[in-house]
Order: structure tokens, then sequence, then C-alpha cells
């Protein structure tokens, strides 16, 4: 039986599971492995033994005997059945007081079920959200841990220990209890697709419309980096872009099918927005546009069968103006996408009794993580300022930089609409925008309807209380 010195284990060692193990040896901690498949466990004790001190162990007894009170394991296998049957086998040799981590991208009722059925038996669940990639793992990654307080004791100093730092804080935080932070990941990688959807649309812009070459719109998502767009995914936007490919010497984004997968998580923002009646546009619309660019059916009948419209060739005197447009565009629209995510964070937040710190998010996000980028500075600071709104778009920098934008952001989605190019998170969140600021919205007819055939009700503009018109009689109205 192994000798218990291991402070943290890693149980799963494909590339995640690995490299999350090398980040912590690298960090000072002891760190016990497990893998089912022991070869896996050799493999990173040969390769990378000497980074730091490893506890290899061929079975789950072992594994946990090799760990110290009290034992700390971090799951890292695929999610759905396989989690469960490790959760539980842990538990089985765990004792209570014992953390059983999950750092998988689980669906955050089903860490809420767990950690229930795990609390029961007297040992402590995390769900913890890990972003960045395999990169993030082996660097730094941003981590969102939910879990009891008594278990943020223990593995908050072991988080912190391989986060990624962002002006001199690491990127984790302790979000809320529970589910909180696997519910936070599911919202940032929701955020993740709008923004990716938003650069896409502003590349098919430039090419399909402005008919700029691959190399030109690298050299432009470079510029862009460097002001107020600075992020990760705009800088691997150029290098994808700068990219050849070596068979055939084309620009490697041409090479490429053009249907993008998807893993859940993003239908997932959608359907838990859904649920909670908060509109996330951008969101949903990236979804979407991901889901249609598979329809291999519908898309290849269209080329046999096709469908009226515009060519998609934008002419415009001043190229260099259009280009600053789609700029400012794809600006006020990703401040909408957040603005809707944290919106999302907030409701979740107020369904499920979590404390979340808003501002602690949009810090933990600004390194490590995939959706990094330079204005998270400015979310945080708006959170942490005291001042009170209900929508990030009426914090005074974003609402200033959103109204700013919003002459061109309606010139570029006017124009894709006129040459017939696709433009569903630019133009759903231009609608979102000034759906909030109309005095009145068409929601007063459609509640008319709705008392008219279903006995909905509905409430009057010059006196509380509420209504309903008996339609099929005399058509006089009565409090209901």
């Amino acid at each position: 039986m192994a000798e218990a010195q291991a402070n943290i284990g890693v149980v799963g060692l494909a590339v995640m599971g690995s490299n999350l193990a090398r980040n912590l040896a690298r960090h000072g901690n002891t760190v016990a492995v497990y893998n089912r498949s022991y070869g896996r466990t050799e493999t990173l004790i040969n390769e990378h033994g000497s980074e730091g001190t490893f506890v290899p162990s061929e079975t789950i007894e072992d594994f946990v005997a090799s760990l110290a009170k009290p034992r700390t394991a971090i799951i890292m296998v695929k999610a759905g059945e396989p989690t469960d049957a490790m959760i539980n086998a842990l538990a089985n040799a765990m004792e209570p007081g014992d953390i059983i981590v999950d750092g998988g991208n689980a669906y955050f009722p089903d860490t809420i079920r767990r950690e229930k059925e795990i609390r029961a038996r007297g040992l402590h669940f995390v769900g913890c959200g890990i972003s960045g990639g395999e990169e993030g793992a082996l660097n730094g990654p941003s981590m969102m841990p939910g879990g009891t307080d008594e278990s943020w004791k223990t593995l908050g100093p072991i988080l912190e220990s391989i986060a990624a730092v962002a002006e001199g804080e690491p990127c984790v935080t302790h979000i809320g209890h529970d589910g909180a932070g696997h519910f936070v990941k599911m919202v940032h990688n929701g955020i993740e697709y709008a923004d990716m959807q938003l650069i896409g649309e502003s590349y098919d812009l430039l090419r399909r419309g402005l008919g700029m070459s691959a190399e030109e719109i690298a050299n432009t998502f470079d510029e862009w980096n460097k002001g107020d767009l600075d992020s990760y995914l705009v800088e691997i936007t150029a290098e994808v872009l700068h990219h050849v490919d070596a068979k055939t010497g084309k620009p490697f984004v041409d090479v490429v099918v053009d249907r993008a997968g998807m893993k859940g998580t993003g239908t997932w923002t959608v359907q838990t927005a859904l649920s909670l009646a908060t509109p996330v546009t951008g969101i949903a619309e990236a979804v979407f546009a991901r889901g249609l660019s598979s329809m291999v059916a519908q898309r290849e009948e269209v080329k046999t069968k096709p469908l009226a419209g515009p060519n998609g060739k934008i002419d415009v005197e001043d190229k260099a103006a259009f280009v600053e447009a789609v700029r400012q565009a794809l600006y006020a629209s990703k401040i909408v996408a957040y603005a809707q995510g944290f919106d999302e964070i907030r409701a979740g937040a107020a369904e499920h009794n979590w404390q979340i710190d808003l501002g602690a998010v949009a810090r933990i996000w600004r390194g490590g993580c995939i959706i990094r980028a330079k204005f998270l500075n400015r979310i945080s600071e708006a959170f942490d300022s005291g001042e009170k709104f209900e929508s990030l778009l009426q914090d005074a920098y974003f609402k200033a930089a959103v109204e700013n934008a919003q002459d061109a952001w309606r010139e570029v989605v006017a124009t894709a609409a006129r040459v017939g190019i696709p433009v569903p998170a630019f133009s759903s969140s231009l609608s979102y925008y000034d759906g909030l600021r109309s005095d009145r919205l068409p929601a007063a007819l459609i509640q008319g309807q709705r008392d008219f055939f279903g006995a909905h009700t509905y409430g009057r503009v010059d006196m509380p209380g509420t209504f309903h018109t008996l339609w099929s009689e005399d058509r006089s109205e009565i409090e209901a």
C-alpha cells in the first residue's frame, strides 16, 4: 500500500489530465496519479517524471491510500457515465471529509445532483470548470470551482498554485456552492460561442463582401488586436488566417470544410437561459449558426436548386472606412454578448441561491481562458464600482462604447442584409440593444392576442391589477 504523501491527486491521464498533473507537480505539489489503463500512467512518469513529484498507482485503492488527508482528487475523465462511475469508485474508497473534484465540462444540474449525493455520504464534491484547453491545463488555466466553503480551504491554495496569473492575481476564485462553478463555466463557453461567431461574421464581410485575401484580413486582425479588441480569440484568428496549407499552398482557411462542430456547452447555455427567461440572443444565434453549417443535405440541395438573392459583394467608395465600421460593430456586439452572459449568471445565481461575485468572475477570465480579453478589466471595474445597474450596457464606459459604435453597427448590419451576407449574431445583438432602449414593444399586442385565444390576462398602463376581456361575449373587461 502506498504511503499517504500526495496533497493532490489526478484521475484520468489523457492530454488534459496529464497536463494538469504536470502543472501541479511543477508548482511544488506532490501529485498522485491514476488512470484506468496503467500504460498512460507509465507514459506520464517516463516522459515527464522529472518535472516534479508524482506518486503513480495501479489501483483506485492504492491511489486513495497515497493521498494525505483530507484526500483530494481531481477527476479528468469523459463526461456522463464514466464520470459517475469514477466518482462512485472514489467515494467507496474515501472517508468523510475527503474531497472529489470534477474538472470536466459537466452540465451543472448533474453537478448539483452529484454534490447532494456525495454530501450525503459525508464527503465534499466540487464541480470545477477549467478553461484554457490543453495549453492552459499545462501552463495555467482559468478555473471556476464550486463546492463548500470547507472544501475551498483545502482546494483553494492548490488551485491558486497552478492558475494563470493576470496582473498579479491568480485566475481562480470560489464561485459558489454545488453547481455554481460548472454553471459559470457553461456561460463562459456560451460567450465563447458568440465571440467566435462574431469574429466569423466579420471575416465573412471582409472576405466575401470586400474581396480581401486571407492574408489581408489576418493583418487587419493583427491591427485590431492592438486596441479595444485585444483578446486571445482575435489573436489566434490572425494566426489561423496567416497559416498556409502545406499541401496546396492555399490559405489554410480555404481548405477547411465549413462545418463547425460543438460539444454541448453552448446549447446548455441557451437552454438554461430559456428556462430562466433571460435573452442571450448572440449566444443563441451562434449555436444556431453552427447547426446550420452542419445541415449538409439542405445546403447541398441549394447548390442544385439555388435560392434567389444578392451575390454578397459589397461595393463601397471607402473600403478602409467600412473595415473600421466592421471593427466597431464587432466591439459593440461583443459587449452585448458579455452583457447577456453576465445577465444569465445573475439570473442563475438568483434561481439557485448562489452568491456569485460578478467582478471576481470577470477578473478570473482575464487570463488562462479562451475568452480572455483586455476589456474584462473594464467589466470587473464596472461590477466592483458599487454603481447599481441591471445591465452592463448601463455602465458608463460600455454605454458610451456602444452608443459611439451604433452608427457603424447599423451600417454593417444593413449592408449585410442588402448584399445577402448572413450576420445573425451582429443583427440579433443590435436588435437586443434596440429592444432594451424601446419605450414600448409589440409585446402589448402579443399579450392581447394571448388573452384573446387563451384568457391569459394582461395588465393596463393606467391602473394596477390584472384584467381579461370577454372576447367571445360582449368584449367587456373584467378584473381577473
